[in-house]
């Protein structure tokens, strides 16, 4: 009978928590993520080679507490010598996780990774990316800190709260305090949704020199807040230095016109990894000009897949659109953004409407291009790739 290692975090809740191999936690978390509010057990079987790291013990820990449930191991881990610590209680090899009683922040989640593929590589040219729900990312690019469209104080209301009014599911408590050092904000849009003011005036108090780049529309937005802006019109780049003297290059692409037809459009970015080898593109609404985009090369899609629809408008694209942008871009993954996923009320938000699932577009991708491959991002919890 093989005795299971405990970890014991001080700063969350005092738990008991045993892990196999990492890969064996991935799939446990996976299955549990796909099941949320239905009381799923996880099935771990390997007994071979156990292993626990702060890392496993945090992304299973941020999985499970997205769902006000309770999980029951107790049944797969009769194999087991289950020892609690500093519970008081013997436990009798039933692991319950009470979770409706945890009040601990899900900010850890950043210390957890999911890696896609080992790098080979030097460490320089991976894209590690966090997904922070709405439009809103953490990049980190060959060591480099990219915020990306970030909203992380308050409600994302538009100035218009009795209308509407929506937060987010899962990082609910997660704030400025939590990220790690910001090398560059990156701003899509103009509009509340990707420059959040909520969130970007205590951000500038606290670094005015952080370096934005952004969307020329954000200017009268941007100006008051941060000294160090850099105004990208679609086709111009600019340069992040990282720390062993390598540079990220970021480049501005065309991205949805938000108002009448002559005003300049809003932008996506193309971000290349240090050596080059790797790239990223990402447009929040998977509106783009196929002639255009389609002399662009990007090995990472992040684009939304579900459409977004108002009456006789589609504020948000997706689906086949989705597809066929991954086909002029050449890639090779996609990371679909769920950023209607939104705890919204208010009469705007009644009226929008959703069309396509997750699902349904893997199926279209699936026929369309059977090498891409999907990575879905959990919000908090890093995606490395390669």
């Amino acid at each position: 009978m093989m005795a299971v290692q405990l970890i014991q975090l001080p700063q969350f809740p005092q738990k008991l928590i045993k892990t196999t191999s990492r890969q064996q936690l991935i799939s446990t978390t996976r299955f549990l993520s796909t099941r949320r509010n239905r009381n799923p057990s996880a099935i771990i079987s390997n007994t071979q080679k156990l292993s626990n790291s702060r890392e496993l013990f945090m992304t299973i820990y941020n999985f499970i507490s997205w769902n006000c449930t309770e999980i029951d191991l107790g049944s797969h881990i009769s194999n087991f010598k289950v020892e609690p610590f500093n519970l008081g209680v013997k436990l009798n090899g039933v692991l319950k996780w009470p979770l409706c009683l945890w009040q601990s922040r899900v900010v850890s989640a950043l210390v957890s990774e999911e890696k896609v593929a080992e790098s080979s590589s030097s460490g320089t040219d991976t894209f590690k990316l966090t997904y922070l729900e709405g439009n809103s990312w953490l990049w980190e690019v060959g060591g480099v800190n990219i915020l990306v469209d970030p909203i992380l104080v308050g409600n994302l209301d538009f100035g218009i709260p009795l209308l509407y009014d929506a937060g987010k599911k899962y990082l609910k408590n997660f704030q400025l305090t939590d990220l790690p050092e910001i090398d560059c904000v990156l701003i899509t849009q103009s509009l509340d949704d990707h420059c959040h003011l909520k969130t970007l005036t205590p951000l500038s108090q606290k670094l005015p020199n952080l370096k934005v780049i952004s969307t020329p529309n954000a200017k009268p937005l941007l100006d008051p807040l941060f000294t160090n802006v850099i105004y990208l019109e679609p086709g111009q780049n600019s340069e992040i230095q990282t720390s062993n003297g390598f540079h990220v290059n970021i480049r501005a692409t065309a991205g949805p016109v938000l108002g009448p037809p002559w005003q300049r459009p809003e932008n996506g970015y193309i971000v290349t990894s240090p050596q080059g080898q790797l790239s990223l593109y990402y447009e929040p609404h998977c509106v783009y000009d196929n002639e255009i985009i389609g002399k662009e090369r990007a090995d990472i899609v992040i684009t939304p897949v579900i459409k977004q629809l108002l009456p006789s408008f589609t504020l948000v694209s997706g689906q086949e659109d989705a597809v066929q942008l991954a086909k002029l871009l050449n890639s090779k993954f996609v990371v679909p953004m769920k950023n209607g996923d939104l705890d919204s009320k208010g009469v705007l938000a009644s009226l929008v409407k959703s069309d396509g699932t997750i699902e349904s577009f893997k199926a279209l991708l699936l026929k369309e291009l059977p090498d891409v491959k999907t990575l879905e991002p959990i919000p908090g919890v890093p995606l490395h790739i390669p």
